[in-house]
């Protein structure tokens, strides 16, 4: 299970501390240092089954300096999109949760971490 966090972001936070109050194994991706290539924004958006629209935040100055909002929303665009997010990864909604299952979630409530920690692997049991 992988979390792409902003540290400065309060929801990233109630995350991270959920996670440890389940002793989820985890790792920490700091999307705004170590940022996403366009591969990695395709393979999230995959795994949540979203468009790359769906998790873009708008309301960032950068998001209303390109003029996001009059985009289309279109298989046409998409790549557009994908490229913008890589390049602008403060666009990128968060916190994202890759599962183990192989899904993801943008986990922006408690509900959504816990959704992605019941997508936990079941820990291996040993033959008696």
């Amino acid at each position: 299970m992988e979390i792409w966090i902003n540290p400065a972001c309060s929801k990233c936070r109630s995350a991270i501390s959920l996670l440890d109050a389940e002793g989820a194994d985890y790792t920490v991706r700091r999307y705004l240092e170590d940022v996403p290539t366009e591969d990695e924004v395709r393979e999230v958006l995959e795994r949540l089954g979203l468009e790359p629209w769906d998790i873009t935040r708008t309301q960032e100055a950068a998001a209303k300096e390109l003029g996001l909002k009059e985009w289309p929303r279109d298989a046409g665009t998409r790549e557009r999109w994908i490229a913008v997010l890589a390049a602008h990864p403060k666009l990128i909604q968060r916190p994202v949760i890759t599962a183990d299952d192989g899904t993801a979630v943008v986990a922006r409530t408690e509900e959504a971490v816990r959704d992605a920690l019941s997508r936990r692997e079941p820990p291996s049991s040993t033959p008696v």
